[in-house]
């Protein structure tokens, strides 16, 4: 990256660019066979007592001596790398909530306080669109009670890497010693062309994909991870209401010739957008198509309802996910992870 102006290195960002995207260079020292700089590109989101804290867009957050700076500039929003359908990250944020949609919740300003029997990181953490209402610490200690009255952990959901997310709020929880876990891509993609089935191979018996408004024994047998606890080893309450959640809710299973269940996954229409979740398939099943037979069949039905767009989301770890994702022609719009509250953490 380029910081010279006039062949010399200057530090061009002020106490005043904070909230803006800065490129920052730093002397680091370099032992033997180390760089002496390195660079850091990101939100500037505070700069108090001689320490600039950026935050990237994968959410984590590089402290910088203000000693240590060579050079530094504002530079422009990230340009967008995807194709397709046009989003904010507020629009997805609120879609993929009403996809998704939480047993209880609460509002505490304009976030929301999510709780469902521990069924999911999204549908047990707070949604944070805005302003709390209240103070962020005041904000930290209502939310720390209400999860503790559940029994469960005090989760924040922080988007990252794009106009609009919370790289600030990212910040300011890790000041506060909230660590940050499951960072996760949001992808999109057009809707139109995930409906083009491929070919069955040959030989191959479970082409067949059916759709229902509900998950059967078999399909919740194959997601796993929904309980077990109901009478007669079903899914627990608390799970299916999540997942039968939405404004219009589809399950695709693929059956083998003997009836049995070889692949699965979950759609839900909202307008425009039909968000996909729960893509299985099991162990005996794969390398056969059938994760993608399960997105074109759930595909058609989105069309059929007027959607046009495509969300999902992957964990950024998850690299067959992502390259069969990328396969189908899906491009990531932002991140998010989690921040959860520590024992003696801070405060909040």
């Amino acid at each position: 990256m380029e910081f010279l102006a006039g062949g010399r290195a200057e530090v061009r960002i002020t106490r005043a660019d904070v909230g803006k995207r800065v490129s920052v260079r730093r002397l680091t020292g370099g032992g033997e066979g180390q760089p002496a700089f390195s660079d850091v590109v990101g939100v500037l989101t505070s700069w108090d007592a001689g320490v600039l804290s950026i935050t990237r867009r994968d959410g984590a957050c590089v402290s910088v001596e203000e000693s240590a700076l060579v050079a530094a500039k504002v530079v422009p929003a990230a340009p967008a790398r995807r194709r397709g359908p046009s989003a904010t990250v507020r629009e997805l944020q609120h879609v993929a909530a009403r996809g998704w949609p939480a047993v209880e919740t609460e509002p505490l300003g304009e976030w929301t306080l999510r709780a469902s029997g521990g069924f999911t990181r999204r549908a047990n953490s707070v949604l944070p669109l805005g302003d709390p209402g209240v103070p962020l610490d005041a904000a930290l200690e209502r939310i720390g009670r209400w999860y503790a009255a559940r029994g469960l952990p005090a989760v924040i959901a922080v988007a990252t890497g794009r106009a609009g997310a919370d790289e600030e709020l990212a910040a300011a929880l890790a000041e506060r010693g909230w660590a940050d876990e499951a960072h996760t891509r949001v992808r999109i993609a057009g809707l139109a062309p995930l409906a083009d089935t491929p070919a069955a191979p040959a030989g191959d018996t479970a082409t067949r994909v059916t759709l229902s408004r509900d998950p059967d024994a078999g399909w919740l047998a194959l997601y796993n991870r929904t309980g077990g606890d109901a009478p007669g080893g079903g899914a627990a309450p608390d799970a299916l209401r999540v997942l039968t959640g939405g404004p219009s809710v589809w399950f695709a299973t693929a059956r083998d010739a003997d009836g049995g269940t070889a692949a699965i996954g979950r759609l839900v229409v909202d307008g425009r957008w039909a968000g996909f979740a729960a893509v299985e398939v099991a162990p005996h099943a794969r390398r056969r198509g059938l994760a993608t037979r399960v997105m074109a069949a759930l595909a058609e039905r989105a069309l059929s309802e007027g959607a046009s767009a495509a969300y999902l989301q992957v964990e950024a770890d998850n690299a067959d996910a992502l390259a069969f994702y990328d396969r189908l022609g899906f491009t990531d719009h932002h991140g998010y992870h989690y921040r959860r509250a520590l024992p003696g953490g801070g405060r909040g």
